[in-house]
């Protein structure tokens, strides 16, 4: 039988052709962009009244936006696939997944953006039947995109990485939310929640989010068709100079094996709860099974960032801003200049004052000539990125009173992804695609 051409042979199994992948992935951007500028166009021309025009262009947008939703899903599904059957390193596949996640996650941003404006215009009844259904498309893609992050996340080997600072329960906090954006995700959590700053430590916060999210899936595995409520409990054991144990108690409501002799069950959460120097039993019943946990954890570095810790597992200021929204000055820091402009649609008719940088070092500049409320901080930048730029800004502040709030709005949203974020010393992070209404209720929430 021969080969398809989307693919390339090899002794190995079947690689997917990176020209190929390259080619469908360019063209898909093409549209986008297409796509998202008639889609503002289309917004302007309401505002001047000119809905006739306006129409015309939502549906262009969204006839092209179906064609990206068709080519996207094809390309993701073709991508997984091929994964399955690379021979490539886990580090080179990791590598390539979250490239494309960024790549796709930038311009689905812009049209869920710019999908919730012209919502709010309030459209006519086929405008906004078709403005619902890309929707609805956009919604299933971020599932799709979702999902191949959580599927990278089961491939990771067990690897050195520079420590950082992070939260444990926040981490935990955090990988419940990612494992409850799968589709159909069937467990209902509840994670007993303790003072935060009792868990900051220093580490690698991917290994945690591995073993949990191994669990996780091996707990929906054991019988998919009903859902299993997981009860979390986090307490510390035992401290000395060096280091804190911490205990996790995880409990569901029904019999299963986390993990055999064999490791044929939860063998990855095993095999790095042992890697961890760290230890688990379990015990079950004729409707629960509980898995304890003990894992060494080193405290954190000296102290050079915020050490308060909200909920949300975020850092918050020491001194909230006393202004309203509308009268903040922000610093917007956006090397892709759609992304820029669609933010500023939605955040103009609310903040008087934005102004924009497109790379780190523009943003120090700006900050040494202006002063800021606020900073929305982009990731990937050409120049200087934003862990840099945040991690110098705070540098800057050293010595002084003044903390400036630093957002990260970033489509990096890979497996440990936000915790680098917050340990650089960003405040909150939304990772792409984000609705409007989750970007404004974080900055309420600073200030």
């Amino acid at each position: 039988m021969m080969e398809s051409d989307d693919y390339v042979g090899g002794d190995t199994g079947r690689v997917y052709s990176d020209e190929v992948f390259n080619k469908k992935k360019n063209l898909i951007e093409t549209y986008s962009i297409i796509a998202i500028l008639c889609l503002i166009l289309a917004v302007i021309f309401v505002s001047f009244n000119l809905r006739l025009i306006a129409g015309v262009l939502v549906i262009a947008g969204a006839a092209l936006f179906l064609t990206i939703t068709r080519k996207t899903s094809d390309l993701i599904r073709t991508v997984k696939d091929s994964f399955k059957d690379a021979s490539s390193s886990n580090e080179k596949k990791d590598d390539v997944i979250a490239d494309f996640s960024h790549r796709i996650r930038e311009p689905l941003n812009n049209l869920v953006v710019i999908a919730d404006l012209l919502m709010d215009t309030g459209p006519h009844k086929k405008q906004k039947d078709l403005i619902e259904t890309f929707i609805a498309s956009t919604n299933n893609m971020v599932t799709t995109v979702n999902e191949l992050t959580m599927q990278s996340a089961g491939s990771f080997s067990f690897e050195t990485r520079k420590p950082i600072r992070y939260n444990i329960l926040s981490t935990i906090q955090n990988t419940i939310e990612l494992y409850s954006l799968k589709d159909k995700a069937n467990l209902d959590f509840i994670l007993n929640k303790r003072d935060y700053h009792e868990y900051e430590c220093q580490g690698d916060p991917i290994i945690l989010k591995q073993i949990f999210l191994d669990l996780f899936n091996t707990i929906e595995d054991r019988d998919s068709e009903r859902a299993a409520k997981v009860t979390i409990n986090i307490k510390k054991e035992m401290e000395s100079d060096r280091e804190r144990v911490i205990g996790f108690r995880i409990q569901v409501d029904k019999s299963m094996t986390f993990t055999d002799d064999s490791g044929a069950s939860g063998h990855l959460a095993s095999k790095l709860i042992s890697l961890s120097n760290g230890s688990y039993s379990q015990e079950s019943g004729d409707n629960f099974t509980v898995l304890n946990i003990s894992l060494p954890f080193a405290y954190p570095a000296a102290e050079t960032k915020q050490p308060v810790v909200a909920e949300t597992g975020t850092s918050i200021a020491r001194q909230k801003i006393s202004k309203e929204l509308k009268d903040i000055d922000i610093l917007f820091v956006e090397d892709n200049l759609i992304s820029q402009k669609t933010t500023l649609l939605a955040l103009k008719p609310l903040v008087n004052s934005i102004d924009t940088a497109s790379n780190g070092q523009e943003a120090i500049d700006k900050l040494g000539a202006s002063r800021y409320d606020l900073i929305l901080l982009d990731i990937q930048m050409p120049v200087m990125n934003g862990i840099t730029t945040a991690e110098k800004i705070r540098e800057l502040e050293e010595g002084s009173d003044t903390h400036i709030p630093i957002i990260a709005i970033t489509a990096d949203a890979m497996i440990g992804d936000k915790e680098k974020c917050l340990s650089a010393g960003i405040d909150e992070y939304i990772s792409k695609p984000f609705q409007p209404a989750v970007l404004v209720e974080k900055l309420k929430m600073i200030l």
